[in-house]
This record gives structure tokens, sequence and C-alpha cells, in this order.
């Protein structure tokens, strides 16, 4: 196992690169850096859909340097973990439940390895959802936790209800493992910066393209008809209001203003019912809220850095009044 970094994209030093094994037997890759100084705490970053260590190495710096061990893992499918099938561009689970399993790998190894608690947790979108997921499942080892554009709802679908038929449907004849409708194996990041919907930073992204050539091996395509139903399946769930009320962990949702990929709307009714949790939403950002422009992405780090590592009063649950000002653009 290795980090492909770069002289744009360098990893930080003192890296430990590792192969974490699941209960399910799959191996994932894996990396921790420890804080540099005394460290206050740990924390867990868990990656979006078809990501990579790699995206995350610039912001692990601000991480590390504030004071925090990192750990991060590349999911089931993705990455240089290992993949489920035949066709290593298809993005693919058969359930996304299973992505739990890799998250309990990673909470038994913090454990083994005695790291410094308090435990934190940051997911973005897919990793953002699966943190719920794990919230909502059973009491968590993590203090808090912040979410980057979570994965509640997809975002500009004409007619959500057909969408999700139609991949049921598919799913239902026997073409689960092949690409959703329109899907291909090229991976996002490859296509030309005008008009992609993750940032509006040129620099950020064209250190994911280049790294395309690079490292092919990291990256995958779409997902598959079986993930998107799966997917599909947990969006579900969100859209109860009892499903945010039963999560007892305390929560700051980070929103994308201008997100195309998620719907920051349905993320804001989700977060109402939250019993411990916040949501604030940064203008104008892209979905990629951690490969922003600067100036966005310090607005990122300055309300991760308010919430995290916990320094500040445990959030009150909301209030009506509360609720009715959450900020949404």
């Amino acid at each position: 196992m290795q980090i492909f970094d770069s002289p744009d994209n360098p990893c930080p030093p003192g890296a430990e690169i590792f192969v974490l094994r699941t209960r399910d037997a799959l191996n994932l890759r894996a990396a921790y850096w420890p804080a540099k100084g005394d460290a206050r705490g740990t924390l867990v970053l868990a990656q979006g859909r078809g990501e990579f260590i790699e995206k995350y190495l610039e912001i692990i710096v601000d991480f590390i340097e504030s004071g925090l061990n990192v750990i991060t893992f590349d999911w089931r499918g993705q990455g240089l973990s290992d993949r489920l099938l035949k066709d290593r561009r298809k993005g693919h689970v058969d359930d996304v439940a299973a992505y739990l399993e890799d998250l309990a790998a990673v909470e038994i190894w913090l454990s083994e390895r005695k790291c410094t608690r308090p435990w934190f947790a940051l997911g973005h979108s897919l990793g953002g959802a699966l943190l719920l997921l794990r919230a909502h499942t059973a009491p968590t080892p993590f203090a808090r936790m912040v979410l980057s554009a979570p994965m509640i709802d997809l975002a500009g679908l004409k007619y959500p209800r057909g969408a999700r038929l139609l991949a049921r449907a598919l799913d239902l004849v026997g073409l689960g493992s092949s690409f959703v409708p329109g899907g291909t194996a090229t991976a996002y990041f490859t296509q030309p910066f005008a008009g992609n919907v993750l940032t509006s930073d040129p620099k950020r992204y064209a250190k994911f393209t280049a790294l395309a050539a690079q490292a092919p091996d990291i990256w995958v395509g779409s997902p598959t008809v079986h993930w998107l139903v799966s997917a599909f399946a947990l969006m579900q769930k969100f859209a109860a209001p009892d499903y945010a009320m039963d999560i007892e962990v305390p929560i700051l949702i980070l929103a994308a203003g201008h997100d195309r990929v998620v719907d920051t709307p349905a993320t804001a009714r989700f977060a109402q019912y939250l019993k411990n949790g916040h949501m604030v939403t940064i203008a104008g950002a892209e979905h990629e809220l951690m490969i922003e422009r600067d100036e966005l992405r310090a607005q990122f780090l300055a309300a991760f850095a308010a919430y995290i590592p916990g320094s500040q009063p445990e959030a009150a649950p909301l209030t009506t009044a509360s609720k009715a000002s959450l900020p949404v653009r």
C-alpha cells in the first residue's frame, strides 16, 4: 500500500500507511497521521463515494497542525481497498450498510492503538450519510460528528419517485451490477473543469485530474444500479423525522449553498429534527467544501475549529425558533 502524492499535493509527514482487515474479510487501505505536538483528540475522516485518501492530503495538514491525530481510509469498492466486482471502474457494494463493517474496523484499530480520546468523526457526502447510519444504529465512540454536504438526498432529480422505481426495476431484472443509466467508467475528475458541479477552484480540481494519470487504479467511475438502489433506501430512512430525533451524538452539518450533488433543502429539513445538532450553510460553495476556493474553504475550517475538538459547550437541542432560523440559501 502507498500514497500517490505529488509536489502539488504532498503527503503530510509522519504518515503510517497500512491495511485494515474487516470482519467480513476485506482489505482496506488506511492512513494515520499523529498530531503536531500534543494530541487533543483523534479524528476519523470518512470519504465520499468514489473517493480516495489522496483527495484529503491538503486538509489533513490543517487537522494535524490543529492538534488532532487523523485516520482516513478508502471504503470498500473504491480507492486501493478491495473492489467487489471484476470491473474495477464500477462503484459497487451489495448493501450500503456493509460500509459499517469498514467503520467498525477503524474503531477496533483505534481501540487497540489506544488513540488519544476524545474521538471525533468527519464525513463528506456518502461518508456523512454513513456516519448518521452509524449513530442511529448503536451508541458510537465519537464525542462529536461533523458532516460535510451529507448525502441526505440527491439534488437535481426531476422525478425522484420515478428514478427510484426505475433503479429498482433494473435491479430486479438482473442489471444490478451495470452502471446506472447514463453512467460510465470515466472518473468525474477526469472531465474538464468548466461546468463541473464539485468545486469552483480550478487549481484544486486540476490536482485530481493529474492524479488520474498518475494513479489510475485508485479511481472508480459511476455507481452501479444496485449501489443506487441501496443508497436510495438509506436516503428514504432520513426522510422520516424520527430518524434524526433518535440520534444522540452532537452533530454539526456544514452544507454547500450551491450544491448540485446533494439536496441542501432536504439536509435542512433533516437538521431541524436533530436533538443535538446545528446546520451552517456556506453560501456560494459547491459540493466539495474541503477543496473549494480559499475563502470558502476557510469558512469550513473556521466552523470545524469552533466545534472540534469540543472546547465549546455542548450544542443545545434545537427549539422551534432556532429550527426556523436554520440558514438555507
